[in-house]
């Protein structure tokens, strides 16, 4: 153990944090939001424009629609059989006179899978309630889509569109999934993971997971165009889903605002994933998931890699996420990347974790320029995770940290991040982080918060370059466990525990260049240079 105590002036820069404030010296208050300013029920009738974006990010603008109104009571709509033959038809006639708005009236229909096609709204009116489908004779013929990052022909979703331009999901109903007891849920989801299931080499025309003759089925998603152009979902509500619900797929200017989702019963039940696609615009959206709620991906393992193409430009703002894994998640499947995501006045209420990176050694592409701030949250077990490694029931072997890896095309990067401006109310732990030994994560900066936890940090594995500064840090618990990370620096940290102490350990061969500078330290700078845990006193 070796301590260095420099003789430069002590500098603290208390944090003071109010009911929605953050305030730091010598700078402006900050507004951070509460839950009653974001979600649904806080949408303005007009979208802002996109300010602040660290990276150049396109305006984006609500599709228009020719003057065409179809309203389906006018057709005939019956509750008697699936709305889906009326609904497909109204489709293809009002696109047939240039586009126009699909009405889907008040009343309680069933249905089997839409299909959207260019400059048509489906609009679900106030009252209209649309079940889908529980048989997998109602997602039929297979279609291109993506399960899990893997391209496939398989079910797609309960409403999708392929190759459109100026599409819209709009209004105040409700589209809601089969019942919990329904057959599709009932089969396998696949019988393992998915880039084991599908050989990389198959063409996709024969990927074929329609559950039919025996073969896999792979549960319909809600809500996912895939190669579409100008997408606007905008008002519903989404409920039991059978997979994920609002996924678009290799989609451009895309904007998702409004919108409430309840799945929480539903394993795979994300809320939001955006998938390979380029500027995307998600706002005031509630969502309340059995998964996590809003989700970047790009695409998993070899066939990932294949297509290539990241997810960039998203701007997620003033949003809720309530029950869920992530409030926001940068992966799992990052094989195309994922960069230029900017999060900011968004509110995290009973998430499992706050802001989480996820990702496997053998999914690909990595993460690279991802912002947030003006963060809160309140109930949430971790306010921050990296969860690179997995574990072994799905990733075997490759979940173990040792022995380090060859680096190769399938070795995922994460890196890049800043995290600033935030107010953690309640949290079981403030962090926790697993890297990849062969390519630690790296360039974090954590910075401006005031954070209440019952832990510290209980592993932070496994890093290359990670900055916390002008903190305040309430916690119960005074461990912070390193290991095998290196260039760690924390600045400015006040940290309050009971016993008016900090244990730092430090282990691993690599683990070099950790500090802690200034705050509430005993000492204007401490180093650690070896294994020797340190108990570290408080000011």
């Amino acid at each position: 153990m070796m301590y260095r105590k420099l003789n430069q002036a002590f500098k603290a820069c208390l944090l003071l944090a109010t009911a929605t404030t953050l305030t730091q010296c010598n700078q402006p208050p900050k507004h951070i939001p509460t839950i009653h300013e974001v979600g649904a029920h806080a949408m303005p009738l007009h979208i802002a424009p996109i300010e602040g974006a660290p990276f150049d990010m396109p305006q984006l603008k609500r599709p228009t629609f020719p003057s065409l109104i179809i309203n389906l009571a006018e057709k005939g709509i019956s509750a008697d059989k699936p709305i889906s033959d009326l609904v497909n038809a109204t489709i293809d006639e009002v696109y047939g006179k240039g586009g126009g708005t699909v009405i889907i009236p008040a009343g309680e229909w069933k249905s089997n899978r839409i299909t959207l096609k260019s400059n048509i709204n489906l609009h679900f009116s106030e009252g209209a309630v649309v079940e889908f489908s529980g048989v997998a004779e109602g997602y039929l013929p297979a279609v291109l889509t993506r399960h899990e990052g893997i391209d496939i022909m398989g079910p797609a979703a309960f409403i999708y569109a392929n190759g459109a331009d100026n599409i819209a999901v709009t209004g105040t109903g409700k589209i809601v999934g089969p019942p919990m007891d329904a057959e599709i849920r009932k089969r396998p989801n696949g019988p393992s993971v998915v880039e084991k299931d599908i050989p990389v080499d198959m063409p996709i025309a024969e990927r074929i997971y329609d559950g039919m003759e025996g073969r896999t089925f792979y549960r319909p998603k809600s809500i996912s165009p895939i190669h579409c152009t100008n997408v606007l979902i905008e008002g519903v509500t989404i409920e039991r889903s059978a997979q994920w619900n609002v996924a678009p797929v290799y989609c451009e200017n895309v904007i998702i605002r409004g919108i409430t989702v309840n799945s929480t019963e539903v394993p795979s039940g994300d809320g939001i994933d955006i998938e390979s696609s380029r500027n995307v615009l998600i706002e005031y959206c509630t969502l309340n998931n059995g998964d996590d709620c809003f989700t970047l991906k790009a695409g998993r393992a070899d066939d990932g890699v294949r297509v290539g193409r990241p997810t960039e430009n998203v701007v997620i703002r003033h949003s809720l996420a309530l029950h869920g894994h992530g409030g926001i998640t940068i992966g799992s499947e990052t094989a195309g990347f994922i960069k230029n995501v900017y999060a900011h006045d968004c509110v995290f209420d009973g998430t499992r974790t706050g802001i989480r990176y996820k990702t496997r050694r053998n999914r690909g592409g990595g993460s690279d320029g991802t912002y947030f701030e003006r963060i809160r949250m309140t109930n949430v077990g971790k306010a921050f995770t990296w969860d690179l490694l997995g574990s072994a029931f799905y990733m075997g072997e490759l979940a173990e940290r040792k022995p380090a890896r060859a680096i190769d095309h399938l070795t995922p990067e994460i890196k890049n991040i800043q995290i600033k401006d935030f107010i953690v109310e309640e949290a079981k732990e403030f962090f926790t982080a697993n890297g990849i030994p062969e390519i630690p994560f790296s360039e974090v900066v954590i910075e401006n918060g005031v954070v209440k936890c019952n832990k510290l940090i209980s592993a932070l594995n496994d890093a290359d370059g990670m900055t916390l500064r002008n903190l305040t840090i309430t916690s119960e618990g005074n461990e912070i466990n390193i290991l095998d990370s290196r260039n760690i620096s924390f600045e400015e940290v006040r940290f309050e525990t009971p016993t008016k102490k900090i244990i730092v350990t430090v282990t691993g061969e690599d683990a070099e260049d950790i500090c802690l500078k200034g705050g509430t330290i005993d000492g204007e700078e401490v180093c650690y240079s070896n294994t020797t845990p340190m108990v570290v006193d408080l000011k």
